[in-house]
């Protein structure tokens, strides 16, 4: 797919959206189990909290200690990241987790005396940062009066570790939704164009002559108007070829009695002895038949119907019986080689008008035999029309299909037999080509068969 694709480009925004997506996502989400983990971690330390606020006590000799150690085994392990400190401030007595081994937190200072807890992130042993739940507590008579600050602490790095962690284990999940949401994105665009695929088909059925107009029915609500728009357009040009056939063939019938009368005068006047006025008008005439022809020619093949569909063999015996009735047929012997059954996807009259100018120049110029032979090739009918006349030149073939193109001058006609047939066969995908017959012409007209009567084909001999 290129760029220009619309199917790659909305698989990219689908897939840059959702790369978009996926990341705020797992931004969020790391953002919300930092702050949960925060959370939990605030109670915890809150719970140690209270637990030493609750033990202290006093001694027989004044002083201040911790009668029952908060349970976490962490408090006693040397630098394992939980700690906890009581700090005296009337006598400066400091008592600390083992854990702080001989480390002194710098506890920052109060301003009052709430029994609120704070928060505060300070140094800590070894450069580590701790993240720190601080209360600053008037201490009852029992364990000596005055005020103290209790604090414990943990190792911020816990915090930021849980949270890669966190993000580490998201990762192959959010690789997972992510697959799964390109997944979607390619259904979507898929099941999302496929209105368009069907009006390209609809298109194809028409270019094809096998459907007149697309039609609404079966194309969802914003595809139908697209359908509508394309069968006006498609019934506005037909009205206009219409008319453009109507016109030029008014034109070309209207020009052609009047060039017979003058094709009568050109006669006449050869008869009576003005022969380079009759060669010079002969001329002019001749070029107004080529146009005249032409445009009538023009006018038969404009917009065929692509669903015809003619018998090989019922069409070219009618024209071979036409064709021995006259003078040029009359002397020839004719061999006919037609299976029956061979269908072509072509108008019989626009296959009776290419062959017809065919075995008419075979007849014209066979000296003993015309042969016409037909035969099917995969998908396309191959005809055949041999004569064994002088035949053409390989170097002059191209000239004698060109429009207009005559090898002998001598004869009527406006020299557009060959051209008119390869203009016939070209509408309808067909071809035609020239070759040696050793001795004589032979032409080759290739046709595609319709699928539905495409069969095997029996070849019956006739003469």
């Amino acid at each position: 797919m290129s760029f220009g694709s619309l199917r790659l480009r909305l698989l990219l925004a689908g897939a840059a959206s959702t790369l978009v997506a996926l990341t705020l996502a797992a931004y969020g989400l790391t953002i919300l189990f930092e702050r949960h983990a925060g959370r939990r971690i605030d109670a915890e330390l809150s719970v140690h909290l209270n637990q030493i606020t609750a033990h202290l006590e006093r001694t027989a000799s004044g002083q201040l200690r911790l009668a029952a150690p908060p349970a976490d085994p962490r408090f006693d392990v040397p630098l394992s990241g939980l700690y906890w400190q009581i700090i005296h401030e009337q006598n400066g007595t400091v008592l600390r987790s083992r854990s702080l081994w001989d480390t002194d937190l710098a506890l920052p200072p109060e301003a009052t005396v709430d029994d609120a807890i704070h928060h505060h992130r300070i140094p800590g042993p070894g450069n580590t940062q701790l993240y720190l739940l601080q209360r600053r507590v008037e201490l009852p008579a029992r364990v000596g009066g005055g005020t103290a600050r209790i604090a414990t602490a943990i190792d911020a790095a816990e915090i930021s570790k849980a949270t890669r962690e966190f993000a580490l284990d998201l990762t192959p999940l959010l690789a997972i939704i992510g697959a799964l949401l390109l997944a979607a994105t390619w259904a979507w665009v898929t099941i999302g164009l496929r209105p368009l695929d069907a009006v390209r088909t609809r298109l194809a059925t028409v270019r094809a002559g096998k459907e007149s107009q697309l039609g609404s029915s079966g194309f969802p609500d914003e595809v139908r108007p697209l359908a509508q728009e394309i069968d006006a357009l498609i019934e506005a040009r037909d009205v206009e070829i219409v008319r453009a056939k109507t016109r030029a063939g008014d034109l070309a019938h209207g020009l052609r009695t009047p060039l017979q009368v003058l094709q009568t005068e050109v006669d006449r006047l050869a008869k009576d002895g003005q022969t380079a006025a009759a060669l010079s008008l002969s001329t002019v005439i001749r070029t107004m038949q080529r146009t005249v022809e032409r445009e009538l020619a023009r006018v038969r093949l404009a917009r065929p119907h692509r669903e015809a569909v003619t018998d090989i063999a019922t069409s070219i015996e009618q024209i071979v019986r036409v064709v021995q009735k006259m003078p040029e047929g009359q002397r020839l012997d004719w061999i006919v080689e037609l299976p029956r059954g061979l269908m072509a996807a072509i108008d019989r009259d626009d296959l009776s008008e290419a062959v017809g100018n065919l075995v008419e120049n075979a007849a014209r110029h066979a000296a003993h035999t015309v042969t016409i032979t037909a035969n099917e090739d995969g998908a396309v009918a191959v005809l055949t029309i041999a004569d064994d006349g002088p035949g053409i030149p390989a170097d002059q073939r191209t000239e004698a299909l060109r429009r207009g193109g005559r090898l002998d001058e001598s004869g009527s006609g406006a020299g557009l037999g060959l051209a008119i047939v390869t203009d016939v066969l070209e509408s309808w995908r067909g071809t035609l080509s020239l070759a040696d017959a050793k001795p004589g012409l032979s032409a080759t007209v290739r046709l595609p068969r319709p699928e539905q009567a495409a069969r095997s084909s029996q070849s019956k001999p006739r003469a």
